[in-house]
């Protein structure tokens, strides 16, 4: 099932689990069901207190579709198209093993996340490949942008405590 959000082109789907005494079986992702192609999956893990992000690609945004197969997230979506009504909102959601929910996050906003289990296994499906190049970030504790992360005292890589404000971001984008 596809749930549409107030955010354009940003939705949440709910998988669903196929269960028997055996485990389960979930599908993940149908590309022909939200139209979208994925030629690059990758996954990463984290333990718990890890916040990652916020990351975008400016040259190549790429759209993202994030699902959690083991543990559970706190998921954060920045909408950073100029254009768009929601410019500058936060979308948050909480994507686990546990309640099916996969996000699809368009080209244009920044992601990240922090987790909130003691092992955390993501698989981002991607509109597009990679271009470290490209990518850059923006400070996940900016005043201007007000999360409330469910976390005190996140561990964070040096990479994104580097990432820049909101701000300059916006200053930036319009050169």
């Amino acid at each position: 099932m596809i749930v549409k959000t107030k955010f354009k082109d940003l939705f949440v789907v709910i998988n669903k689990n196929h269960k028997d005494k055996r485990g389960y079986f979930k599908e993940l992702i149908s590309e022909k069901k939200i139209n979208k192609n994925f030629p690059f999956t990758v996954m990463s893990y984290s333990k718990k207190n890890i916040l990652r992000g916020l990351h975008i690609q400016k040259k190549n945004p790429q759209g993202k579709y994030i699902s959690v197969i083991k543990g559970k997230v706190f998921d954060v979506s920045l909408d950073l198209r100029k254009k768009s009504k929601t410019f500058g909102k936060v979308f948050t959601i909480i994507l686990s093993e546990k309640n099916n929910k996969s996000l699809f996050i368009p080209a244009g906003f920044a992601h990240g996340f922090c987790s909130l289990d003691k092992e955390n296994y993501i698989v981002y499906n991607c509109t597009k490949y990679r271009n470290r190049k490209s990518e850059i970030g923006i400070n996940y504790n900016d005043e201007d942008l007000n999360i409330k992360w469910p976390i005190k005292r996140p561990i964070v890589s040096l990479k994104d405590k580097k990432n820049i404000s909101f701000k300059k971001y916006k200053q930036h984008s319009n050169e």
